[in-house]
């Protein structure tokens, strides 16, 4: 058996939601079932069938990727409150560049003791919150972090109160980086993205709660950025200070790493299950996530491959191979992670008053999906698996570079005899 590295919780929901879908298929989806350990035998994770799905990563169990030395929420408690990581210290400082011409009025500066603290973001918490899905994913890796539930307010509630006036390009913003320069991690956004959201987008969000909770120090709070539509490295961790400038170029620490620094997160599948070995004659169970990018997803795929065939070199994307349609999974009736009774607190953007998903699956969410590959004559293959986007492109299209997002077409082996 081969199986994705997922979150614990991730790995359990995923396992119980497709079990159910091959069980829904009838005999085929039952030999399947009944064939693999992996669901049939089991009795710690899947004991029973039951409706209690998580959807949603615990806090603890999300993928990290973090930098400092010491990393900033590892220090004593009174080193945080000292320099701010605490709600009860907490402060953001909105000032313009003193590099550039930007005009700001009214600046939110520690200096003239207005920098915005906790309790004024939970005063404007109290009319602009805002709560939605997003996959936390990295640029340069191959698989997703985790899945959470996110809540904060629109970046450019705070903007306003700075007054700008003019000559306003882009915004630069940075976490704490104990005193020292070379730690420093920082990112930026043009401004209209921050004060207008494309359609169907969320909105560029200063970050406090995470599945319901507040945002712990190794999730990057008390405060963090949280960019929608981007990589995790858009979201800054224990944000402390915004730069409104006039500079049209980008500042982000990323961009030295010959990344790019303005790509939208892509759609792509992955596998979850697909067993190493078969035999012949029996249908064989693949599973999978799909990461939904900004294009969408409106189908996973799978293609299985002889390895004695090798495929020409002038289609280096299979787009003539004989895919097949996978199913993509319904949203769980129950969402899970940290959440009270696994259940979505109200006003979730996109989601029905029922708390039902207006649309699946979300962008900037996943979707599980699940196939059976059937009637495979013995021998050595390749099993390959793929995402299409709402427009008809075919994954890694548009945009196959690695340095705006890993979306590689993935491969694993199976022998069946």
């Amino acid at each position: 058996m081969k199986t994705q590295p997922l979150s614990a919780d991730l790995q359990r929901q995923h396992l119980e939601v497709t079990r159910r879908y091959f069980l829904g298929m009838g005999a085929a989806g039952l030999a399947a079932v009944q064939g693999h350990s992996l669901w049939a035998g089991d009795a710690e994770i899947l004991a029973d069938a039951t409706e209690d799905l998580e959807y949603l990563t615990y806090a603890k169990e999300f993928g990290t990727v973090e930098r400092g030395k010491p990393l900033p929420y590892t220090l004593p408690l009174e080193k945080r409150l000292e320099i701010g990581l605490e709600r009860k210290t907490w402060k953001l400082e909105v000032i313009g560049d003193a590099k550039s011409n930007s005009v700001l009025s009214n600046p939110l500066t520690r200096a003239k003791g207005n920098a915005l603290d906790f309790a004024a973001l939970m005063k404007l918490a109290e009319k602009h919150a805002v709560r939605f899905l997003k996959i936390m994913s990295c640029n340069n890796m191959s698989k997703p972090l985790g899945m959470g539930l996110w809540e904060g307010v629109p970046l450019r509630e705070v903007l306003w109160l700075t007054k700008p006036t003019a000559n306003i390009r882009r915004v630069f913003y940075y976490g704490h980086h104990n005193d020292d320069p070379k730690q420093r991690f920082q990112s930026s956004l043009p401004v209209g993205r921050i004060l207008e959201d494309p359609p169907g987008d969320n909105p560029v969000m200063l970050c406090y709660k995470l599945n319901g909770q507040w945002l712990s120090g190794r999730r990057g709070g008390p405060v963090r950025m949280l960019v929608p539509d981007a990589y995790g490295f858009k979201s800054v961790k224990w944000l402390k200070t915004v730069v409104i400038t006039n500079n049209h170029q980008a500042n982000d620490t990323y961009a030295g790493g010959n990344n790019d620094i303005d790509s939208w997160m892509k759609s792509m599948a992955r596998f979850v299950y697909k067993p190493l070995k078969e035999k012949a004659g029996v249908p064989i169970p693949v599973t999978g996530l799909a990461q939904v990018g900004v294009g969408g997803v409106s189908k996973a795929q799978v293609w299985i491959q002889p390895k004695n065939k090798p495929w020409p070199k002038d289609d280096p994307y299979f787009t003539k191979a004989p895919w097949q349609d996978a199913t993509i999974l319904p949203p769980p009736e129950k969402w899970g992670g940290d959440l009270p009774d696994g259940k979505l607190p109200a006003d979730v953007r996109f989601f029905t008053e029922a708390g039902r998903p207006k649309e699946w699956p979300l962008r900037y969410t996943i979707a599980h999906w699940a196939t059976l590959l059937k009637d495979v004559a013995p021998g050595e293959y390749n099993v390959y698996c793929r995402t299409i986007d709402l427009k008809g492109n075919a994954q890694p299209l548009p945009r196959p570079f690695g340095k705006s997002g890993r979306n590689a077409i993935q491969k694993s082996p199976i022998t069946v005899g």
